[in-house]
């Protein structure tokens, strides 16, 4: 519990900072130097500091990156949470998940969010600097076959993909997935100014100038805006954490890959846990610690000022 009340109970680990994909919104353009293997968590270490967090109540664990399923020893972190009392769920951009489908069935995930920004291939080159689109097409189509929960989390840009928006929300008619349409966040290295943001109003007056929309109940920390197309199969939420920030729900945690404990998104203020536990200390305080230093709202920073934090990549967002 944070001094404003906020319980957490949900922890998103990242288990690398680096991509097979090179978004422009999340990897600074240019030499990327990521962590060496040295300085990431091993995934006895992994497992070691999650277990601090389930005995202090963590109930889910979102697994993140960077690409998780680039880790070289993603199958063996992914078996060792799985043991853990907690829902497990990962975040990834797809290109590997034909890979792993026996491994998140075998782990008990249920649910996969798959980063899409774009259907379009020459766009998709754009955004992410690489040509996997038919791929990553081809992956979410797969988990939708084998059962899988798909969310879709598409980053709206203003000028860049927001003319997609319907083309998004069609995609739900035949296909039970959750798209969630993300404001464009400011990060080190992404070139981010609010003009660039298409606000949730914008994106909802976009759809509702063209489609009967209806609202569904937003579960409790949620960090969407829930609603659907009525008949269609899947729903489609905004995130809103430009223009409505939610924070006085929130009940996240973050791990990045090096070990650092980030108590908010936009935190630039972080705790060793990975060198206390080399250490041989007791990393329940540190936890604790981080958790009373939370700031009532994105990290005590503004977005009308310059942000001081990592970029996208080296959060695991």
């Amino acid at each position: 519990m944070d001094t404003f009340g906020r319980r957490h109970d949900y922890l998103r680990i990242s288990l690398t900072d680096n991509c097979d994909l090179r978004c422009t919104y999340c990897m600074p353009e240019g030499k990327n130097d990521f962590t060496a293997a040295a300085k990431l968590m091993n995934p006895e270490e992994i497992a070691a500091i999650a277990e601090a967090f389930v005995s202090m109540g963590v109930k889910k664990i979102r697994l993140t990156g960077g690409e998780p399923l680039i880790r070289k020893e993603a199958r063996e972190i992914i078996q060792n949470l799985s043991k853990l009392k907690v829902d497990l769920t990962i975040t990834t951009n797809a290109t590997k998940v034909h890979e792993f489908i026996d491994d998140f069935k075998n782990a008990g995930i249920h649910s996969v969010n798959v980063s899409l920004d774009t259907f379009n291939k020459e766009k998709f080159i754009k955004i992410s600097r690489r040509n996997e689109m038919e791929l990553v097409m081809q992956n979410i189509h797969l988990l939708i076959k084998e059962g899988f929960h798909v969310k879709l989390n598409a980053v709206m840009m203003n000028g860049v993909n927001t003319d997609e928006l319907l083309d998004f929300v069609t995609f739900t008619k035949d296909h039970s997935v959750h798209v969630r349409f993300i404001e464009f966040m400011p990060f080190a290295g992404n070139g981010w100014q609010r003009e660039k943001v298409f606000a949730y109003q914008q994106m909802l007056d976009v759809i509702q100038e063209k489609m009967t929309i209806e609202k569904l109940v937003d579960e409790q920390h949620t960090t969407a805006k829930k609603y659907r197309i009525p008949g269609f199969l899947g729903t489609f939420a905004f995130i809103n954490t430009v223009t409505l920030p939610f924070c006085g729900d929130c009940n996240r945690l973050r791990l990045t890959a090096d070990g650092k404990m980030k108590n908010c998104l936009f935190s630039k203020d972080e705790i060793d846990l990975l060198t206390a536990i080399r250490n041989g200390q007791d990393i329940q305080q540190l936890i604790l610690q981080s958790v009373k230093n939370k700031k009532a709202q994105t990290g005590g920073q503004s977005f009308d000022l310059p942000t001081v934090n990592r970029s996208m990549v080296a959060i695991g967002g």
